[in-house]
Order: structure tokens, then sequence, then C-alpha cells
């Protein structure tokens, strides 16, 4: 599990360089989750999630709110929630998300991305299979046995709590996520330094160099079109 730690940890910190990007694809995200149920947190569990996640990455309250008003006022502008799936160099794996209010303009850019960094786009499904979607939370100043105590007393199952890079980080099934995540604030816990949903590989592949820099050169496109939310990938960027 470590070195799926460390690419999402990885992520997070490429994005936490881009601020005015990340803050728009939260404040998307946000008001999709809202306008699709109760514009309320505490009513909307995909909402709650989103907010959560949101949080993880240092977006202002602000934005979190202009999008949740947004939402409440009755807004007309409405968004498809896209997945790709494709081929970077040497077979290795990777999923696109997408947020859109143009099908074909998102279809466009992501087929466009793939096929001028060495990618390929394939069929629904040809990726997927090889992933595993998996809540991650991480948190600091507790030990794994603490954690573990915690979410035993609470009647709470999850997949793996491993310590890494002096946080503790759980792996539990998604609709764990906010079982877990409550079982904690209960017990005082309410700072995470990750709190998502996310693809994680059930396998990983080492890339040579050369391939490597091809790889990250179309993560880095992908992750540059304005609809795109998340990019999952199997490759191990330590390796």
């Amino acid at each position: 599990m470590g070195r799926k730690w460390n690419n999402i940890k990885e992520k997070k910190a490429s994005k936490d360089t881009n601020t005015s990007r990340i803050y728009a694809r939260f404040g998307r995200e946000i008001y999709v989750a809202a306008k699709s149920g109760e514009p309320d947190p505490e009513l909307n569990q995909t909402l709650r999630f989103v907010v959560e996640r949101a949080k993880t990455y240092n977006v202002p309250k602000a934005i979190i709110d202009r999008a949740i008003e947004k939402a409440k006022g009755g807004s007309d502008e409405n968004y498809d929630e896209l997945r790709y799936e494709g081929f970077g160099p040497s077979g290795s794996m990777i999923i696109v998300d997408a947020l859109t209010n143009n099908v074909n303009r998102t279809a466009s850019e992501v087929r466009a991305a793939f096929n001028k960094n060495g990618g390929s786009l394939g069929v629904s499904g040809s990726v997927t299979y090889m992933f595993s979607p998996t809540a991650v939370i991480g948190l600091e100043g507790k030990s794994a046995d603490d954690v573990l105590e915690i979410l035993m007393n609470a009647d709470v199952d999850a997949r793996d709590i491993l310590e890494e890079d002096e946080a503790v980080i759980i792996y539990a099934e998604p609709d764990q996520f906010h079982v877990v995540q409550q079982a904690l604030k209960n017990e005082g816990i309410s700072e995470f330094s990750v709190a998502e949903i996310t693809m994680l590989p059930q396998t990983e592949v080492t890339l040579e160099e050369d391939q490597k820099v091809q790889f990250e050169k179309l993560i880095d496109a992908l992750e540059d079109l304005d609809d795109v939310q998340q990019v999952y990938h199997n490759v191990d960027l330590e390796g």
C-alpha cells in the first residue's frame, strides 16, 4: 500500500501548487453534488464527501459556500459526469474522470491529449477492472494501534491501517468512508491529511526512464484540461 499512498500524496502536492485550478474544480464538483440532492452537507452524503475532501486541499470556506449557494439559487448550468479509460506507454493504465457542460468538447480534448502524448483511448471497462474503488483517510498525531482501537470500539471495519511518513493511513471500502470518518470524529479527530474515495491499482507497473518522462507528459496534459476532475493510473512513479 505504501507506493499507492505515495502516488496519492504526490498528486495532492502537485495539485496544491495550482490553487486556482483546484478551487475551480472543487467549486464545480460541490455545485453538482449540491444540485443533485439537498444543498446541505448534513443531509446530502455525496455533498458531505466532496466538502470533506475539499478541506484536505485547503479550499476556502467562501468557495465552498459560494458553490452551494449557486445550487440553491436554481442555476440552470448542468454538467455530465464522464469516465474515460486509456493506455499510456508499455500498456500503463489510466482512468480519467470529468465533469463537463459540453460532452463533445471534452471527448475531443481527452482523445487529443492521449494521441499527442503516446497514449490511446480504450473502451469502457478496458481499464477499470484493474482498479479497486477505495476510501483513503489519513491523519496525524495517532499511532496505527490507536486508530485500530478506535475503529474496533466503534465496530468499524477497514481493509488496512498503516503508519507511513509520520501519518496513519486507513484503507477501507468506499461505503465505509463516512462511517470511518465519523468514528474518528467521535474521538475528537477533526483534521485529516487525506480524505478521498479513489481508484487504487491492483498492481503497479514500473516504466523505463524515457517512458516515464512520456507518461508524465501525458498525465500533465490530461490534468491540464479544464473539464478533468481526477486522473488515476497504475504507474509507480518512484520506481
